[in-house]
């Protein structure tokens, strides 16, 4: 017959046993923050094809993708990681916004995809092959910051799609990737003295708590899904879900003049973030970055004679490609504007998201410019 009392201290023990082993653990990963290792540790690259974007994504069963904000984890995941950039192999990293990821286009349609699918060749004999790094969400901090981890990866060149919307202060810190990544933004806002706030209230800082085993549950649940997702990526090529009926950019638009916070008749120099802009292109070093004006949706309805589309009035962005093109000649940036290089009927949800076939038209255009560019050495 058991004695009571021993079972109890028994049990006692083992509760207690556990509960020390459970917050050790915790402490333990806290303490040495393994995320950022365990995000480089991929199938990608290895047992999986390296993705041809960077993960996005809104409705992962249907689009094999998810959009998570560790960046070891993201840029393991993508094609560019694979290994040593291989020789004769003349490397282009392409940044930006949506439409550079490629919002409604599949992994084979978007503007990299085109642009290799024309095989370019520099003169000297190298293979020209570029690299989709572009990301959702309009700001140039958010490129800022994925052109400082992109230069890892030995580019030969960056070509960088701006746009109007990604100029002004308010955009600049609210993509949520920047915000989940306040350390490395915070150094680049630093180093090249950037107007804006390195303590931001929107960096989210985690505690002691959130650091923990615990804590961190959807960060490495996440981590894995991301590698699970990656098979059906493989066997289909599926990483964006991408539905046949969508509402149509607007034609019609409203009789405003208000462009953000700002009112009619000037747009002037330090209303928009060009110090972000010269420290992409100093951060890149001896690398060239080619700074490219993207295509834009104009619009034929109404108002169309105040507004272009629903994201510009006509004199703010006049304005704005005036100041660009000014800065650019100041500064010594190589810049190309095709803004208006499209038609407006290549564009489809957004003023700046293009069909599969005005992707192929800025392909032709943004390669042949390139090309000519590097092979005269500039």
């Amino acid at each position: 017959m058991s004695d009571p009392r021993s079972d109890f201290r028994f049990a006692r023990n083992v509760i207690l046993k556990a509960l020390l082993l459970f917050l050790g653990v915790n402490a333990g990963f806290a303490f040495l923050d393994p995320l950022p290792q365990l995000g480089r540790l991929s199938a990608y690259n290895v047992l999986l094809p390296g993705r041809l974007r960077l993960p996005y994504g809104e409705n992962p069963e249907r689009a094999y993708n998810l959009s998570l904000f560790q960046l070891d984890a993201m840029f393991a995941s993508h094609e560019i990681a694979a290994g040593p950039k291989p020789p004769g192999e003349y490397r282009v990293v392409l940044i930006g916004d949506s439409s550079a990821w490629g919002f409604r286009l599949k992994a084979d349609e978007t503007l990299t995809a085109q642009i290799n699918a024309a095989g370019y060749t520099t003169r000297d004999g190298r293979r020209v092959r570029a690299y989709n790094l572009g990301y959702p969400i309009m700001s140039l901090a958010k490129d800022l910051l994925i052109l400082d981890w992109a230069v890892r990866y030995q580019p030969d060149l960056i070509v960088w799609m701006v746009t109007l919307e990604s100029f002004p202060y308010d955009k600049q810190l609210f993509p949520p990737l920047l915000q989940h990544n306040p350390t490395p933004i915070q150094s680049l806002i630093t180093t090249y003295q950037l107007h804006l706030n390195p303590n931001d209230p929107s960096f989210i800082h985690p505690s002691l708590w959130d650091r923990t085993l615990v804590g961190q549950r959807r960060a490495l649940a996440d981590l894995l899904r991301l590698q699970l997702y990656g098979v059906m990526w493989a066997a289909t090529g599926i990483d964006q879900d991408i539905p046949e009926k969508f509402t149509p950019r607007m034609e019609d638009l409203p009789a405003d003049q208000a462009f953000h916070n700002l009112q009619p008749p000037t747009l002037a120099e330090q209303d928009l973030v060009f110090d972000v802009l010269n420290a992409g292109v100093q951060r890149a070093g001896d690398l060239p970055v080619w700074i490219v004006n993207e295509p834009m949706f104009v619009s034929q309805g109404q108002n169309s004679d105040i507004r272009y589309n629903f994201f510009y009035p006509r004199w703010a962005y006049d304005q704005y490609r005036a100041l660009l093109a000014a800065q650019s000649q100041k500064n010594g940036w190589r810049y190309l504007d095709l803004w208006d290089a499209i038609p407006s009927t290549e564009f489809t949800d957004s003023a700046v998201h293009l069909t599969p076939s005005g992707t192929a038209q800025l392909a032709a255009r943004v390669g042949a410019a390139m090309l000519e560019a590097v092979d005269a050495g500039h």
